[in-house]
């Protein structure tokens, strides 16, 4: 059977030059990159390359990226190493888990935080930021684009509001990484957090931006490792893998590469939409990557689509990987008004790098089919009244 993997924004393949890079770092080069021997010296120089490309992604210093274990880890970090008790926070009701649980344990320690609400294209409007600020206010984090929708957020209005107020700012960018622009001085943030396995780096691996002087107490504690802001031997294949990734990433979008994958992402849309009735996109009219697009088919439980889809040979989510099996419906759509019964209905398809046109032509052929026969076991739909 074929299978079409449009699921990316859960994790994405790991190219082959990717692999080819890490590969002598599995047995040929194994030394600890702490290690001021020759074995060790060698590693610790192709981390420094890395960490040279993942800057150059990023348009920042090598020495404001700290290598961490992922996304989650990354943000964790941000949050946990700036924020003291007492502090107050702001945030959306959007961010992904890493960053929404990171803020329920700072409001069991004793700080107050608040979610600003987004509009129904997803997107979160400054001046509620420039509203929710309060004396106290020591930090605002709000992701660049979100994993379900892909919107992107005014991030660089947004870090213009904290600087003019003093506030530490960090950016999950873990869904923006390798596919639109990053430039920290832009956006004018203090942190952002990248991950490894979205860009076609291997899982398990991630970035911590820190800007020059921002004051960070590690999570973690033992020797002096990423100038003793995260303690532990470094991953390092992951790493090497990360920062070919990054410079990857760096070539294509230079290139401009993602316009083509743009142009896959906008037919699967036009073609959906035209072809199957009682849809809609969610966060349509609203700046987004250009991989990412979530769509409503109403009328039907979304899991039970990718289930069906699944077994033609096509993978695609109802939303975050991290959710998977939830029984609440999406907390992202939820938050953009939609229905529970519409955010259920709803299924994201995220395009990577491997993807090409044969892939969206494949997925589109079985939607229409799929769709309609699980239609046929709603009790719920009626053809006339959805048309």
């Amino acid at each position: 059977m074929r299978r079409v993997y449009l699921d990316n924004n859960a994790t994405t393949p790991l190219l082959a030059e990717v692999f080819e890079a890490m590969r002598p770092y599995f047995a040929e080069h194994f030394g600890n990159a702490s290690s001021i021997h020759h074995h060790g010296q060698e590693t610790r120089a192709a981390v420094e390359r890395a960490r040279e490309s993942v800057a150059g992604l990023l348009a920042c210093r090598s020495s404001e990226i700290v290598f961490t274990s992922g996304g989650t880890e990354a943000d964790n970090l941000a949050i946990s190493g700036v924020v003291r008790a007492g502090d107050h926070v702001i945030s959306s009701t959007i961010e992904h888990h890493a960053v929404l649980k990171s803020c329920k344990h700072l409001e069991a320690r004793g700080c107050e935080v608040t979610y600003v609400r987004v509009d129904s294209r997803g997107l979160v409007d400054p001046d509620e930021i420039r509203r929710a600020l309060r004396p106290q206010t020591r930090f605002i984090t709000i992701m660049m684009a979100n994993n379900e929708t892909g919107v992107l957020q005014p991030v660089e209005e947004i870090g213009k509001i904290a600087a003019e107020a003093d506030v530490y700012f960090h950016v999950d960018a873990v869904q923006a990484a390798g596919k639109v622009a990053i430039d920290v001085n832009r956006i004018a943030c203090d942190l952002l957090s990248i991950s490894g396995h979205k860009m076609h780096a291997p899982q398990g691996v991630g970035a911590l931006y820190v800007r020059k002087g921002t004051v960070l107490e590690p999570m973690l504690y033992g020797g002096s490792h990423e100038r003793s802001r995260r303690a532990g031997t470094e991953n390092v294949p992951g790493i090497i893998g990360l920062g070919k990734a990054a410079q990857l990433a760096m070539e294509a979008l230079q290139r401009g590469e993602l316009a083509h994958m743009s142009a896959m992402r906008d037919h699967i849309e036009k073609k959906i939409l035209a072809e199957i009735e009682a849809t809609g996109v969610n966060g349509a009219g609203a700046p987004r990557v250009p991989n990412t697009t979530n769509i409503h088919f109403d009328y039907i439980e979304g899991e039970a689509l990718v289930i069906a889809l699944d077994l033609k040979g096509l993978a695609v989510s109802t939303g975050a990987a991290c959710s998977s099996g939830a029984i609440e419906p999406s907390h992202v759509l939820t938050a953009m008004g939609l229905s529970s019964e519409i955010a259920r209905a709803s299924l994201r398809f995220s395009l990577g790098k491997q993807n090409t046109p044969d892939d969206v032509n494949f997925a589109l052929d079985l939607m229409p089919q799929t769709v309609a026969r699980l239609r046929e076991l709603s009790p719920v739909y009626h053809p006339s009244a959805a048309g």
